[in-house]
């Protein structure tokens, strides 16, 4: 069970943070008392809305819209966060693109678009929040991954190569920053209800659940938050599923 208030003092940036699962950590970690960094690329309503439910909450938030796959505007993203809240302590890689398409379809354009958000994005995030990180004593980086690349699904080569980089990215760099106490996880949603249906698209079908229900965003965020928080501290370099025994991993 978490402790209430357990991130207080600490400052989370949440990339994809306007909608969905994104949202749902966003909220979780402000509601830990952690101020919160709200990361859209073009959604600047949806990404006020999430800030004005966290500072209706009591924590302090902002939102900032970077394409995560520009090194400039990601840099520049951290810049601000770190301008406005003075530290970063978490970095949560949310941003994805799910599109669908055969492989004959895909063009070099598209599987580029697809991988850089997802892979890229998480790279040139870690990237520029690596020396906030690094002074809190207690980073912490959170991948959030896809059931897809640990199943395989039809129509998402782009998507499941990426989503399973994912995971190869968060082993690497356990390794490479537990010196610096910084843990790094990868939280895999399996059928995740979201206002585009489940996360995992047309695979759905495919996949029951052991518990006979798809979950939440906040049964993702839930996991993220004690991930991030002082119970979480020993973990590092997992893949976290969190699919209601769709998958076992």
């Amino acid at each position: 069970m978490a402790n209430e208030r357990e991130l207080q003092g600490r400052v989370a940036l949440v990339t994809g943070a306007a909608r969905n699962i994104g949202r749902a950590i966003a909220l979780a970690l402000a509601d830990a008392g952690a101020a919160v960094v709200v990361n859209a690329r073009t959604s600047k309503d949806e990404a006020d809305a999430v800030v004005g439910e966290i500072e209706r909450g009591g924590a302090s938030a902002m939102a900032l819209l970077a394409d995560v796959t520009d090194e400039r505007a990601v840099n520049a993203m951290a810049q601000a966060a770190l301008g406005r809240f003075g530290r970063i302590d978490i970095l949560v890689n949310n941003a994805a693109v799910r599109d669908v398409a055969p492989i004959d379809s895909i063009g070099y354009e598209e599987w580029r678009k697809v991988t850089a958000v997802i892979l890229d994005g998480a790279f040139l995030c870690v990237k520029a929040c690596l020396p906030a990180l690094r002074a809190s004593g207690a980073g912490t980086i959170v991948n959030i991954g896809g059931m897809s690349g640990h199943t395989g699904a039809a129509g998402r080569p782009h998507v499941v190569a990426a989503k399973l980089g994912l995971v190869g990215l968060t082993r690497a760099l356990a390794h490479d920053l537990a010196k610096d106490a910084i843990t790094v996880n990868c939280v895999v949603p399996g059928l995740i209800e979201t206002k585009r249906g489940p996360s995992a698209g047309k695979t759905a079908h495919l996949h029951e659940t052991l518990l006979g229900h798809h979950g939440k965003p906040d049964d993702i965020a839930g996991v993220v938050r004690f991930l991030a928080g002082p119970g979480g501290r020993y973990v590092t370099g997992q893949e976290w599923h969190v699919n209601g025994g769709a998958y076992l991993g």
